[in-house]
């Protein structure tokens, strides 16, 4: 899911849509307006879920999309090499998800974690 805003209204730490690839914001400068154009603003970014760096620059009165990014709690069941199985603590469900390279060794079973959903996707969240 997503939804649009203006260019001007995002801010550093929020969400973006660069490429289909839900980014989080990690600077934004602007430049000001010249004598036969808008104001422009340059946002760098990193992908959620795949980690590349984005970079898009567009007037500030443009529409841009945003991810709806959503933060889910879940309680690790069991790990099997790479991959834990995490019961959501909202609805029970269970889930299977890939264990990020610097979390391995930290995720047990029994252990509370936090996972992100955004566009299809599901990631462990690093501040676990």
């Amino acid at each position: 899911m997503k939804e649009q805003v203006e260019v001007r209204s995002l801010k550093e730490g929020k969400y973006v849509l660069i490429d289909e690839e839900p980014c989080i914001i990690k600077s934004m400068t602007h430049s000001k307006t010249g004598k036969h154009g808008s104001a422009k603003s340059r946002i760098d970014a990193i992908g959620i879920f795949d980690g590349t760096k984005r970079s898009i620059i567009a007037p500030v009165t443009d529409k841009i999309y945003v991810p709806i990014v959503e933060r889910k709690s879940g309680q690790v069941i069991s790990v099997s090499g790479g991959v834990a199985q995490i019961m959501d603590m909202a609805d029970y469900s269970t889930l299977e998800l890939k264990i990020p390279e610097d979390l391995k060794g930290k995720i047990e079973a029994g252990k509370e974690i936090s996972y992100l959903i955004s566009m299809g996707k599901m990631k462990i969240d690093i501040r676990t």
